[in-house]
């Protein structure tokens, strides 16, 4: 069965609906799973972290792919459709990115600065506390870039590659990732297979949302080829110097993580973003997220 047309239908029901803010979403399921695994497995030493922490990664990828394939035998054909569409919402990140964005630009807009970094902060994991105007803005753009690829670009992809199991199965790692795939000392060792797998799941998406991005904002591509390979993520670079490109903005640089300081390279050329910058960056989201819409639509047509 091809997977175009289910997967058009839930990026634009996705987009128009958003997700419920009164239901508690899947995902928190999964980052209770990772956090029990965590406390009970990361321990020893570190062959022992380290394979605690591949088994954990084996045991959501095995349960995501089992749910999916379950979910999708019991859905069937014809009106069982619609329940997978809808199931397979809440893999997508569309209408919830673009609002927690827009939560910035708003204050931010406005001159509201106290406002502004407590509405980024939300969605950055940086010290928000002594931001400028510009700090907040670039923050609020790499975000709404990085996620882009994150929450809409690699969920797609793989919803399109495999269906629902493929779906949860790139939320799962994802989601892993974002909550032991750091370098601190407790899981540097534990968190290594998510933050490889989470690595090898978005390699192509990262580069095609790049790509969207620089169609969308109709330019970028030298600074995304140029700057790209300097960020320390092998995918992250791709939409944020996209981003920065198609803006002509700097991005990047020096930032702060619970009061220590954290060198990052420099992505684009140009002044530092502000409130317009950030309004620009969510217009070519928009355009963006379009785009992939024709391109699905496209491939629901050929097949």
């Amino acid at each position: 069965m091809s997977h175009a047309a289910p997967l058009l239908a839930m990026l634009i029901a996705e987009a128009a609906l958003g997700y419920p803010r009164a239901w508690p979403h899947p995902v928190m399921a999964v980052g209770a799973l990772i956090a029990a695994g965590e406390r009970g497995w990361n321990h020893g030493g570190a062959w022992r972290q380290r394979g605690g922490g591949v088994a954990l990664l084996l045991l959501l990828v095995a349960l995501s792919v089992g749910i999916g394939l379950a979910i999708e035998r019991l859905a069937g054909d014809g009106w069982g459709l619609i329940a997978i569409v809808a199931i397979g919402t809440t893999g997508l990140a569309q209408r919830s990115l673009h609002d927690h964005v827009a939560a910035v630009l708003v204050p931010l807009a406005r001159g509201d600065l106290p406002a502004a970094r407590a509405a980024v902060a939300m969605i950055v994991g940086r010290d928000t506390e002594a931001l400028d105007e510009a700090g907040v803005a670039t923050a609020a753009i790499e975000s709404l870039a990085e996620s882009f690829c994150d929450g809409v670009v690699a969920p797609a992809f793989w919803f399109l590659v495999a269906g629902l199991p493929g779906l949860f199965a790139a939320k799962a790692i994802n989601t892993a990732d974002s909550m032991i795939g750091h370098r601190t000392a407790r899981l540097l060792r534990f968190g290594w297979a998510a933050a490889r797998a989470d690595d090898l799941v978005n390699w192509l998406p990262a580069r095609l949302s790049g790509v969207l991005i620089c169609c969308a904002g109709r330019g970028g591509w030298r600074t995304m080829l140029r700057d790209a390979p300097h960020h320390a993520s092998p995918n992250g670079g791709w939409p944020e110097a996209a981003m920065a490109g198609a803006l002509g903005r700097r991005l990047g640089g020096p930032v702060c993580y619970d009061g220590e300081p954290a060198a990052r390279a420099i992505l684009g050329t140009g002044a530092a973003p502000d409130a317009a910058d950030l309004a620009r960056a969510l217009r070519i989201y928009r355009i963006a997220c379009l785009l992939l819409w024709c391109l699905v639509g496209a491939l629901a047509w050929l097949r």
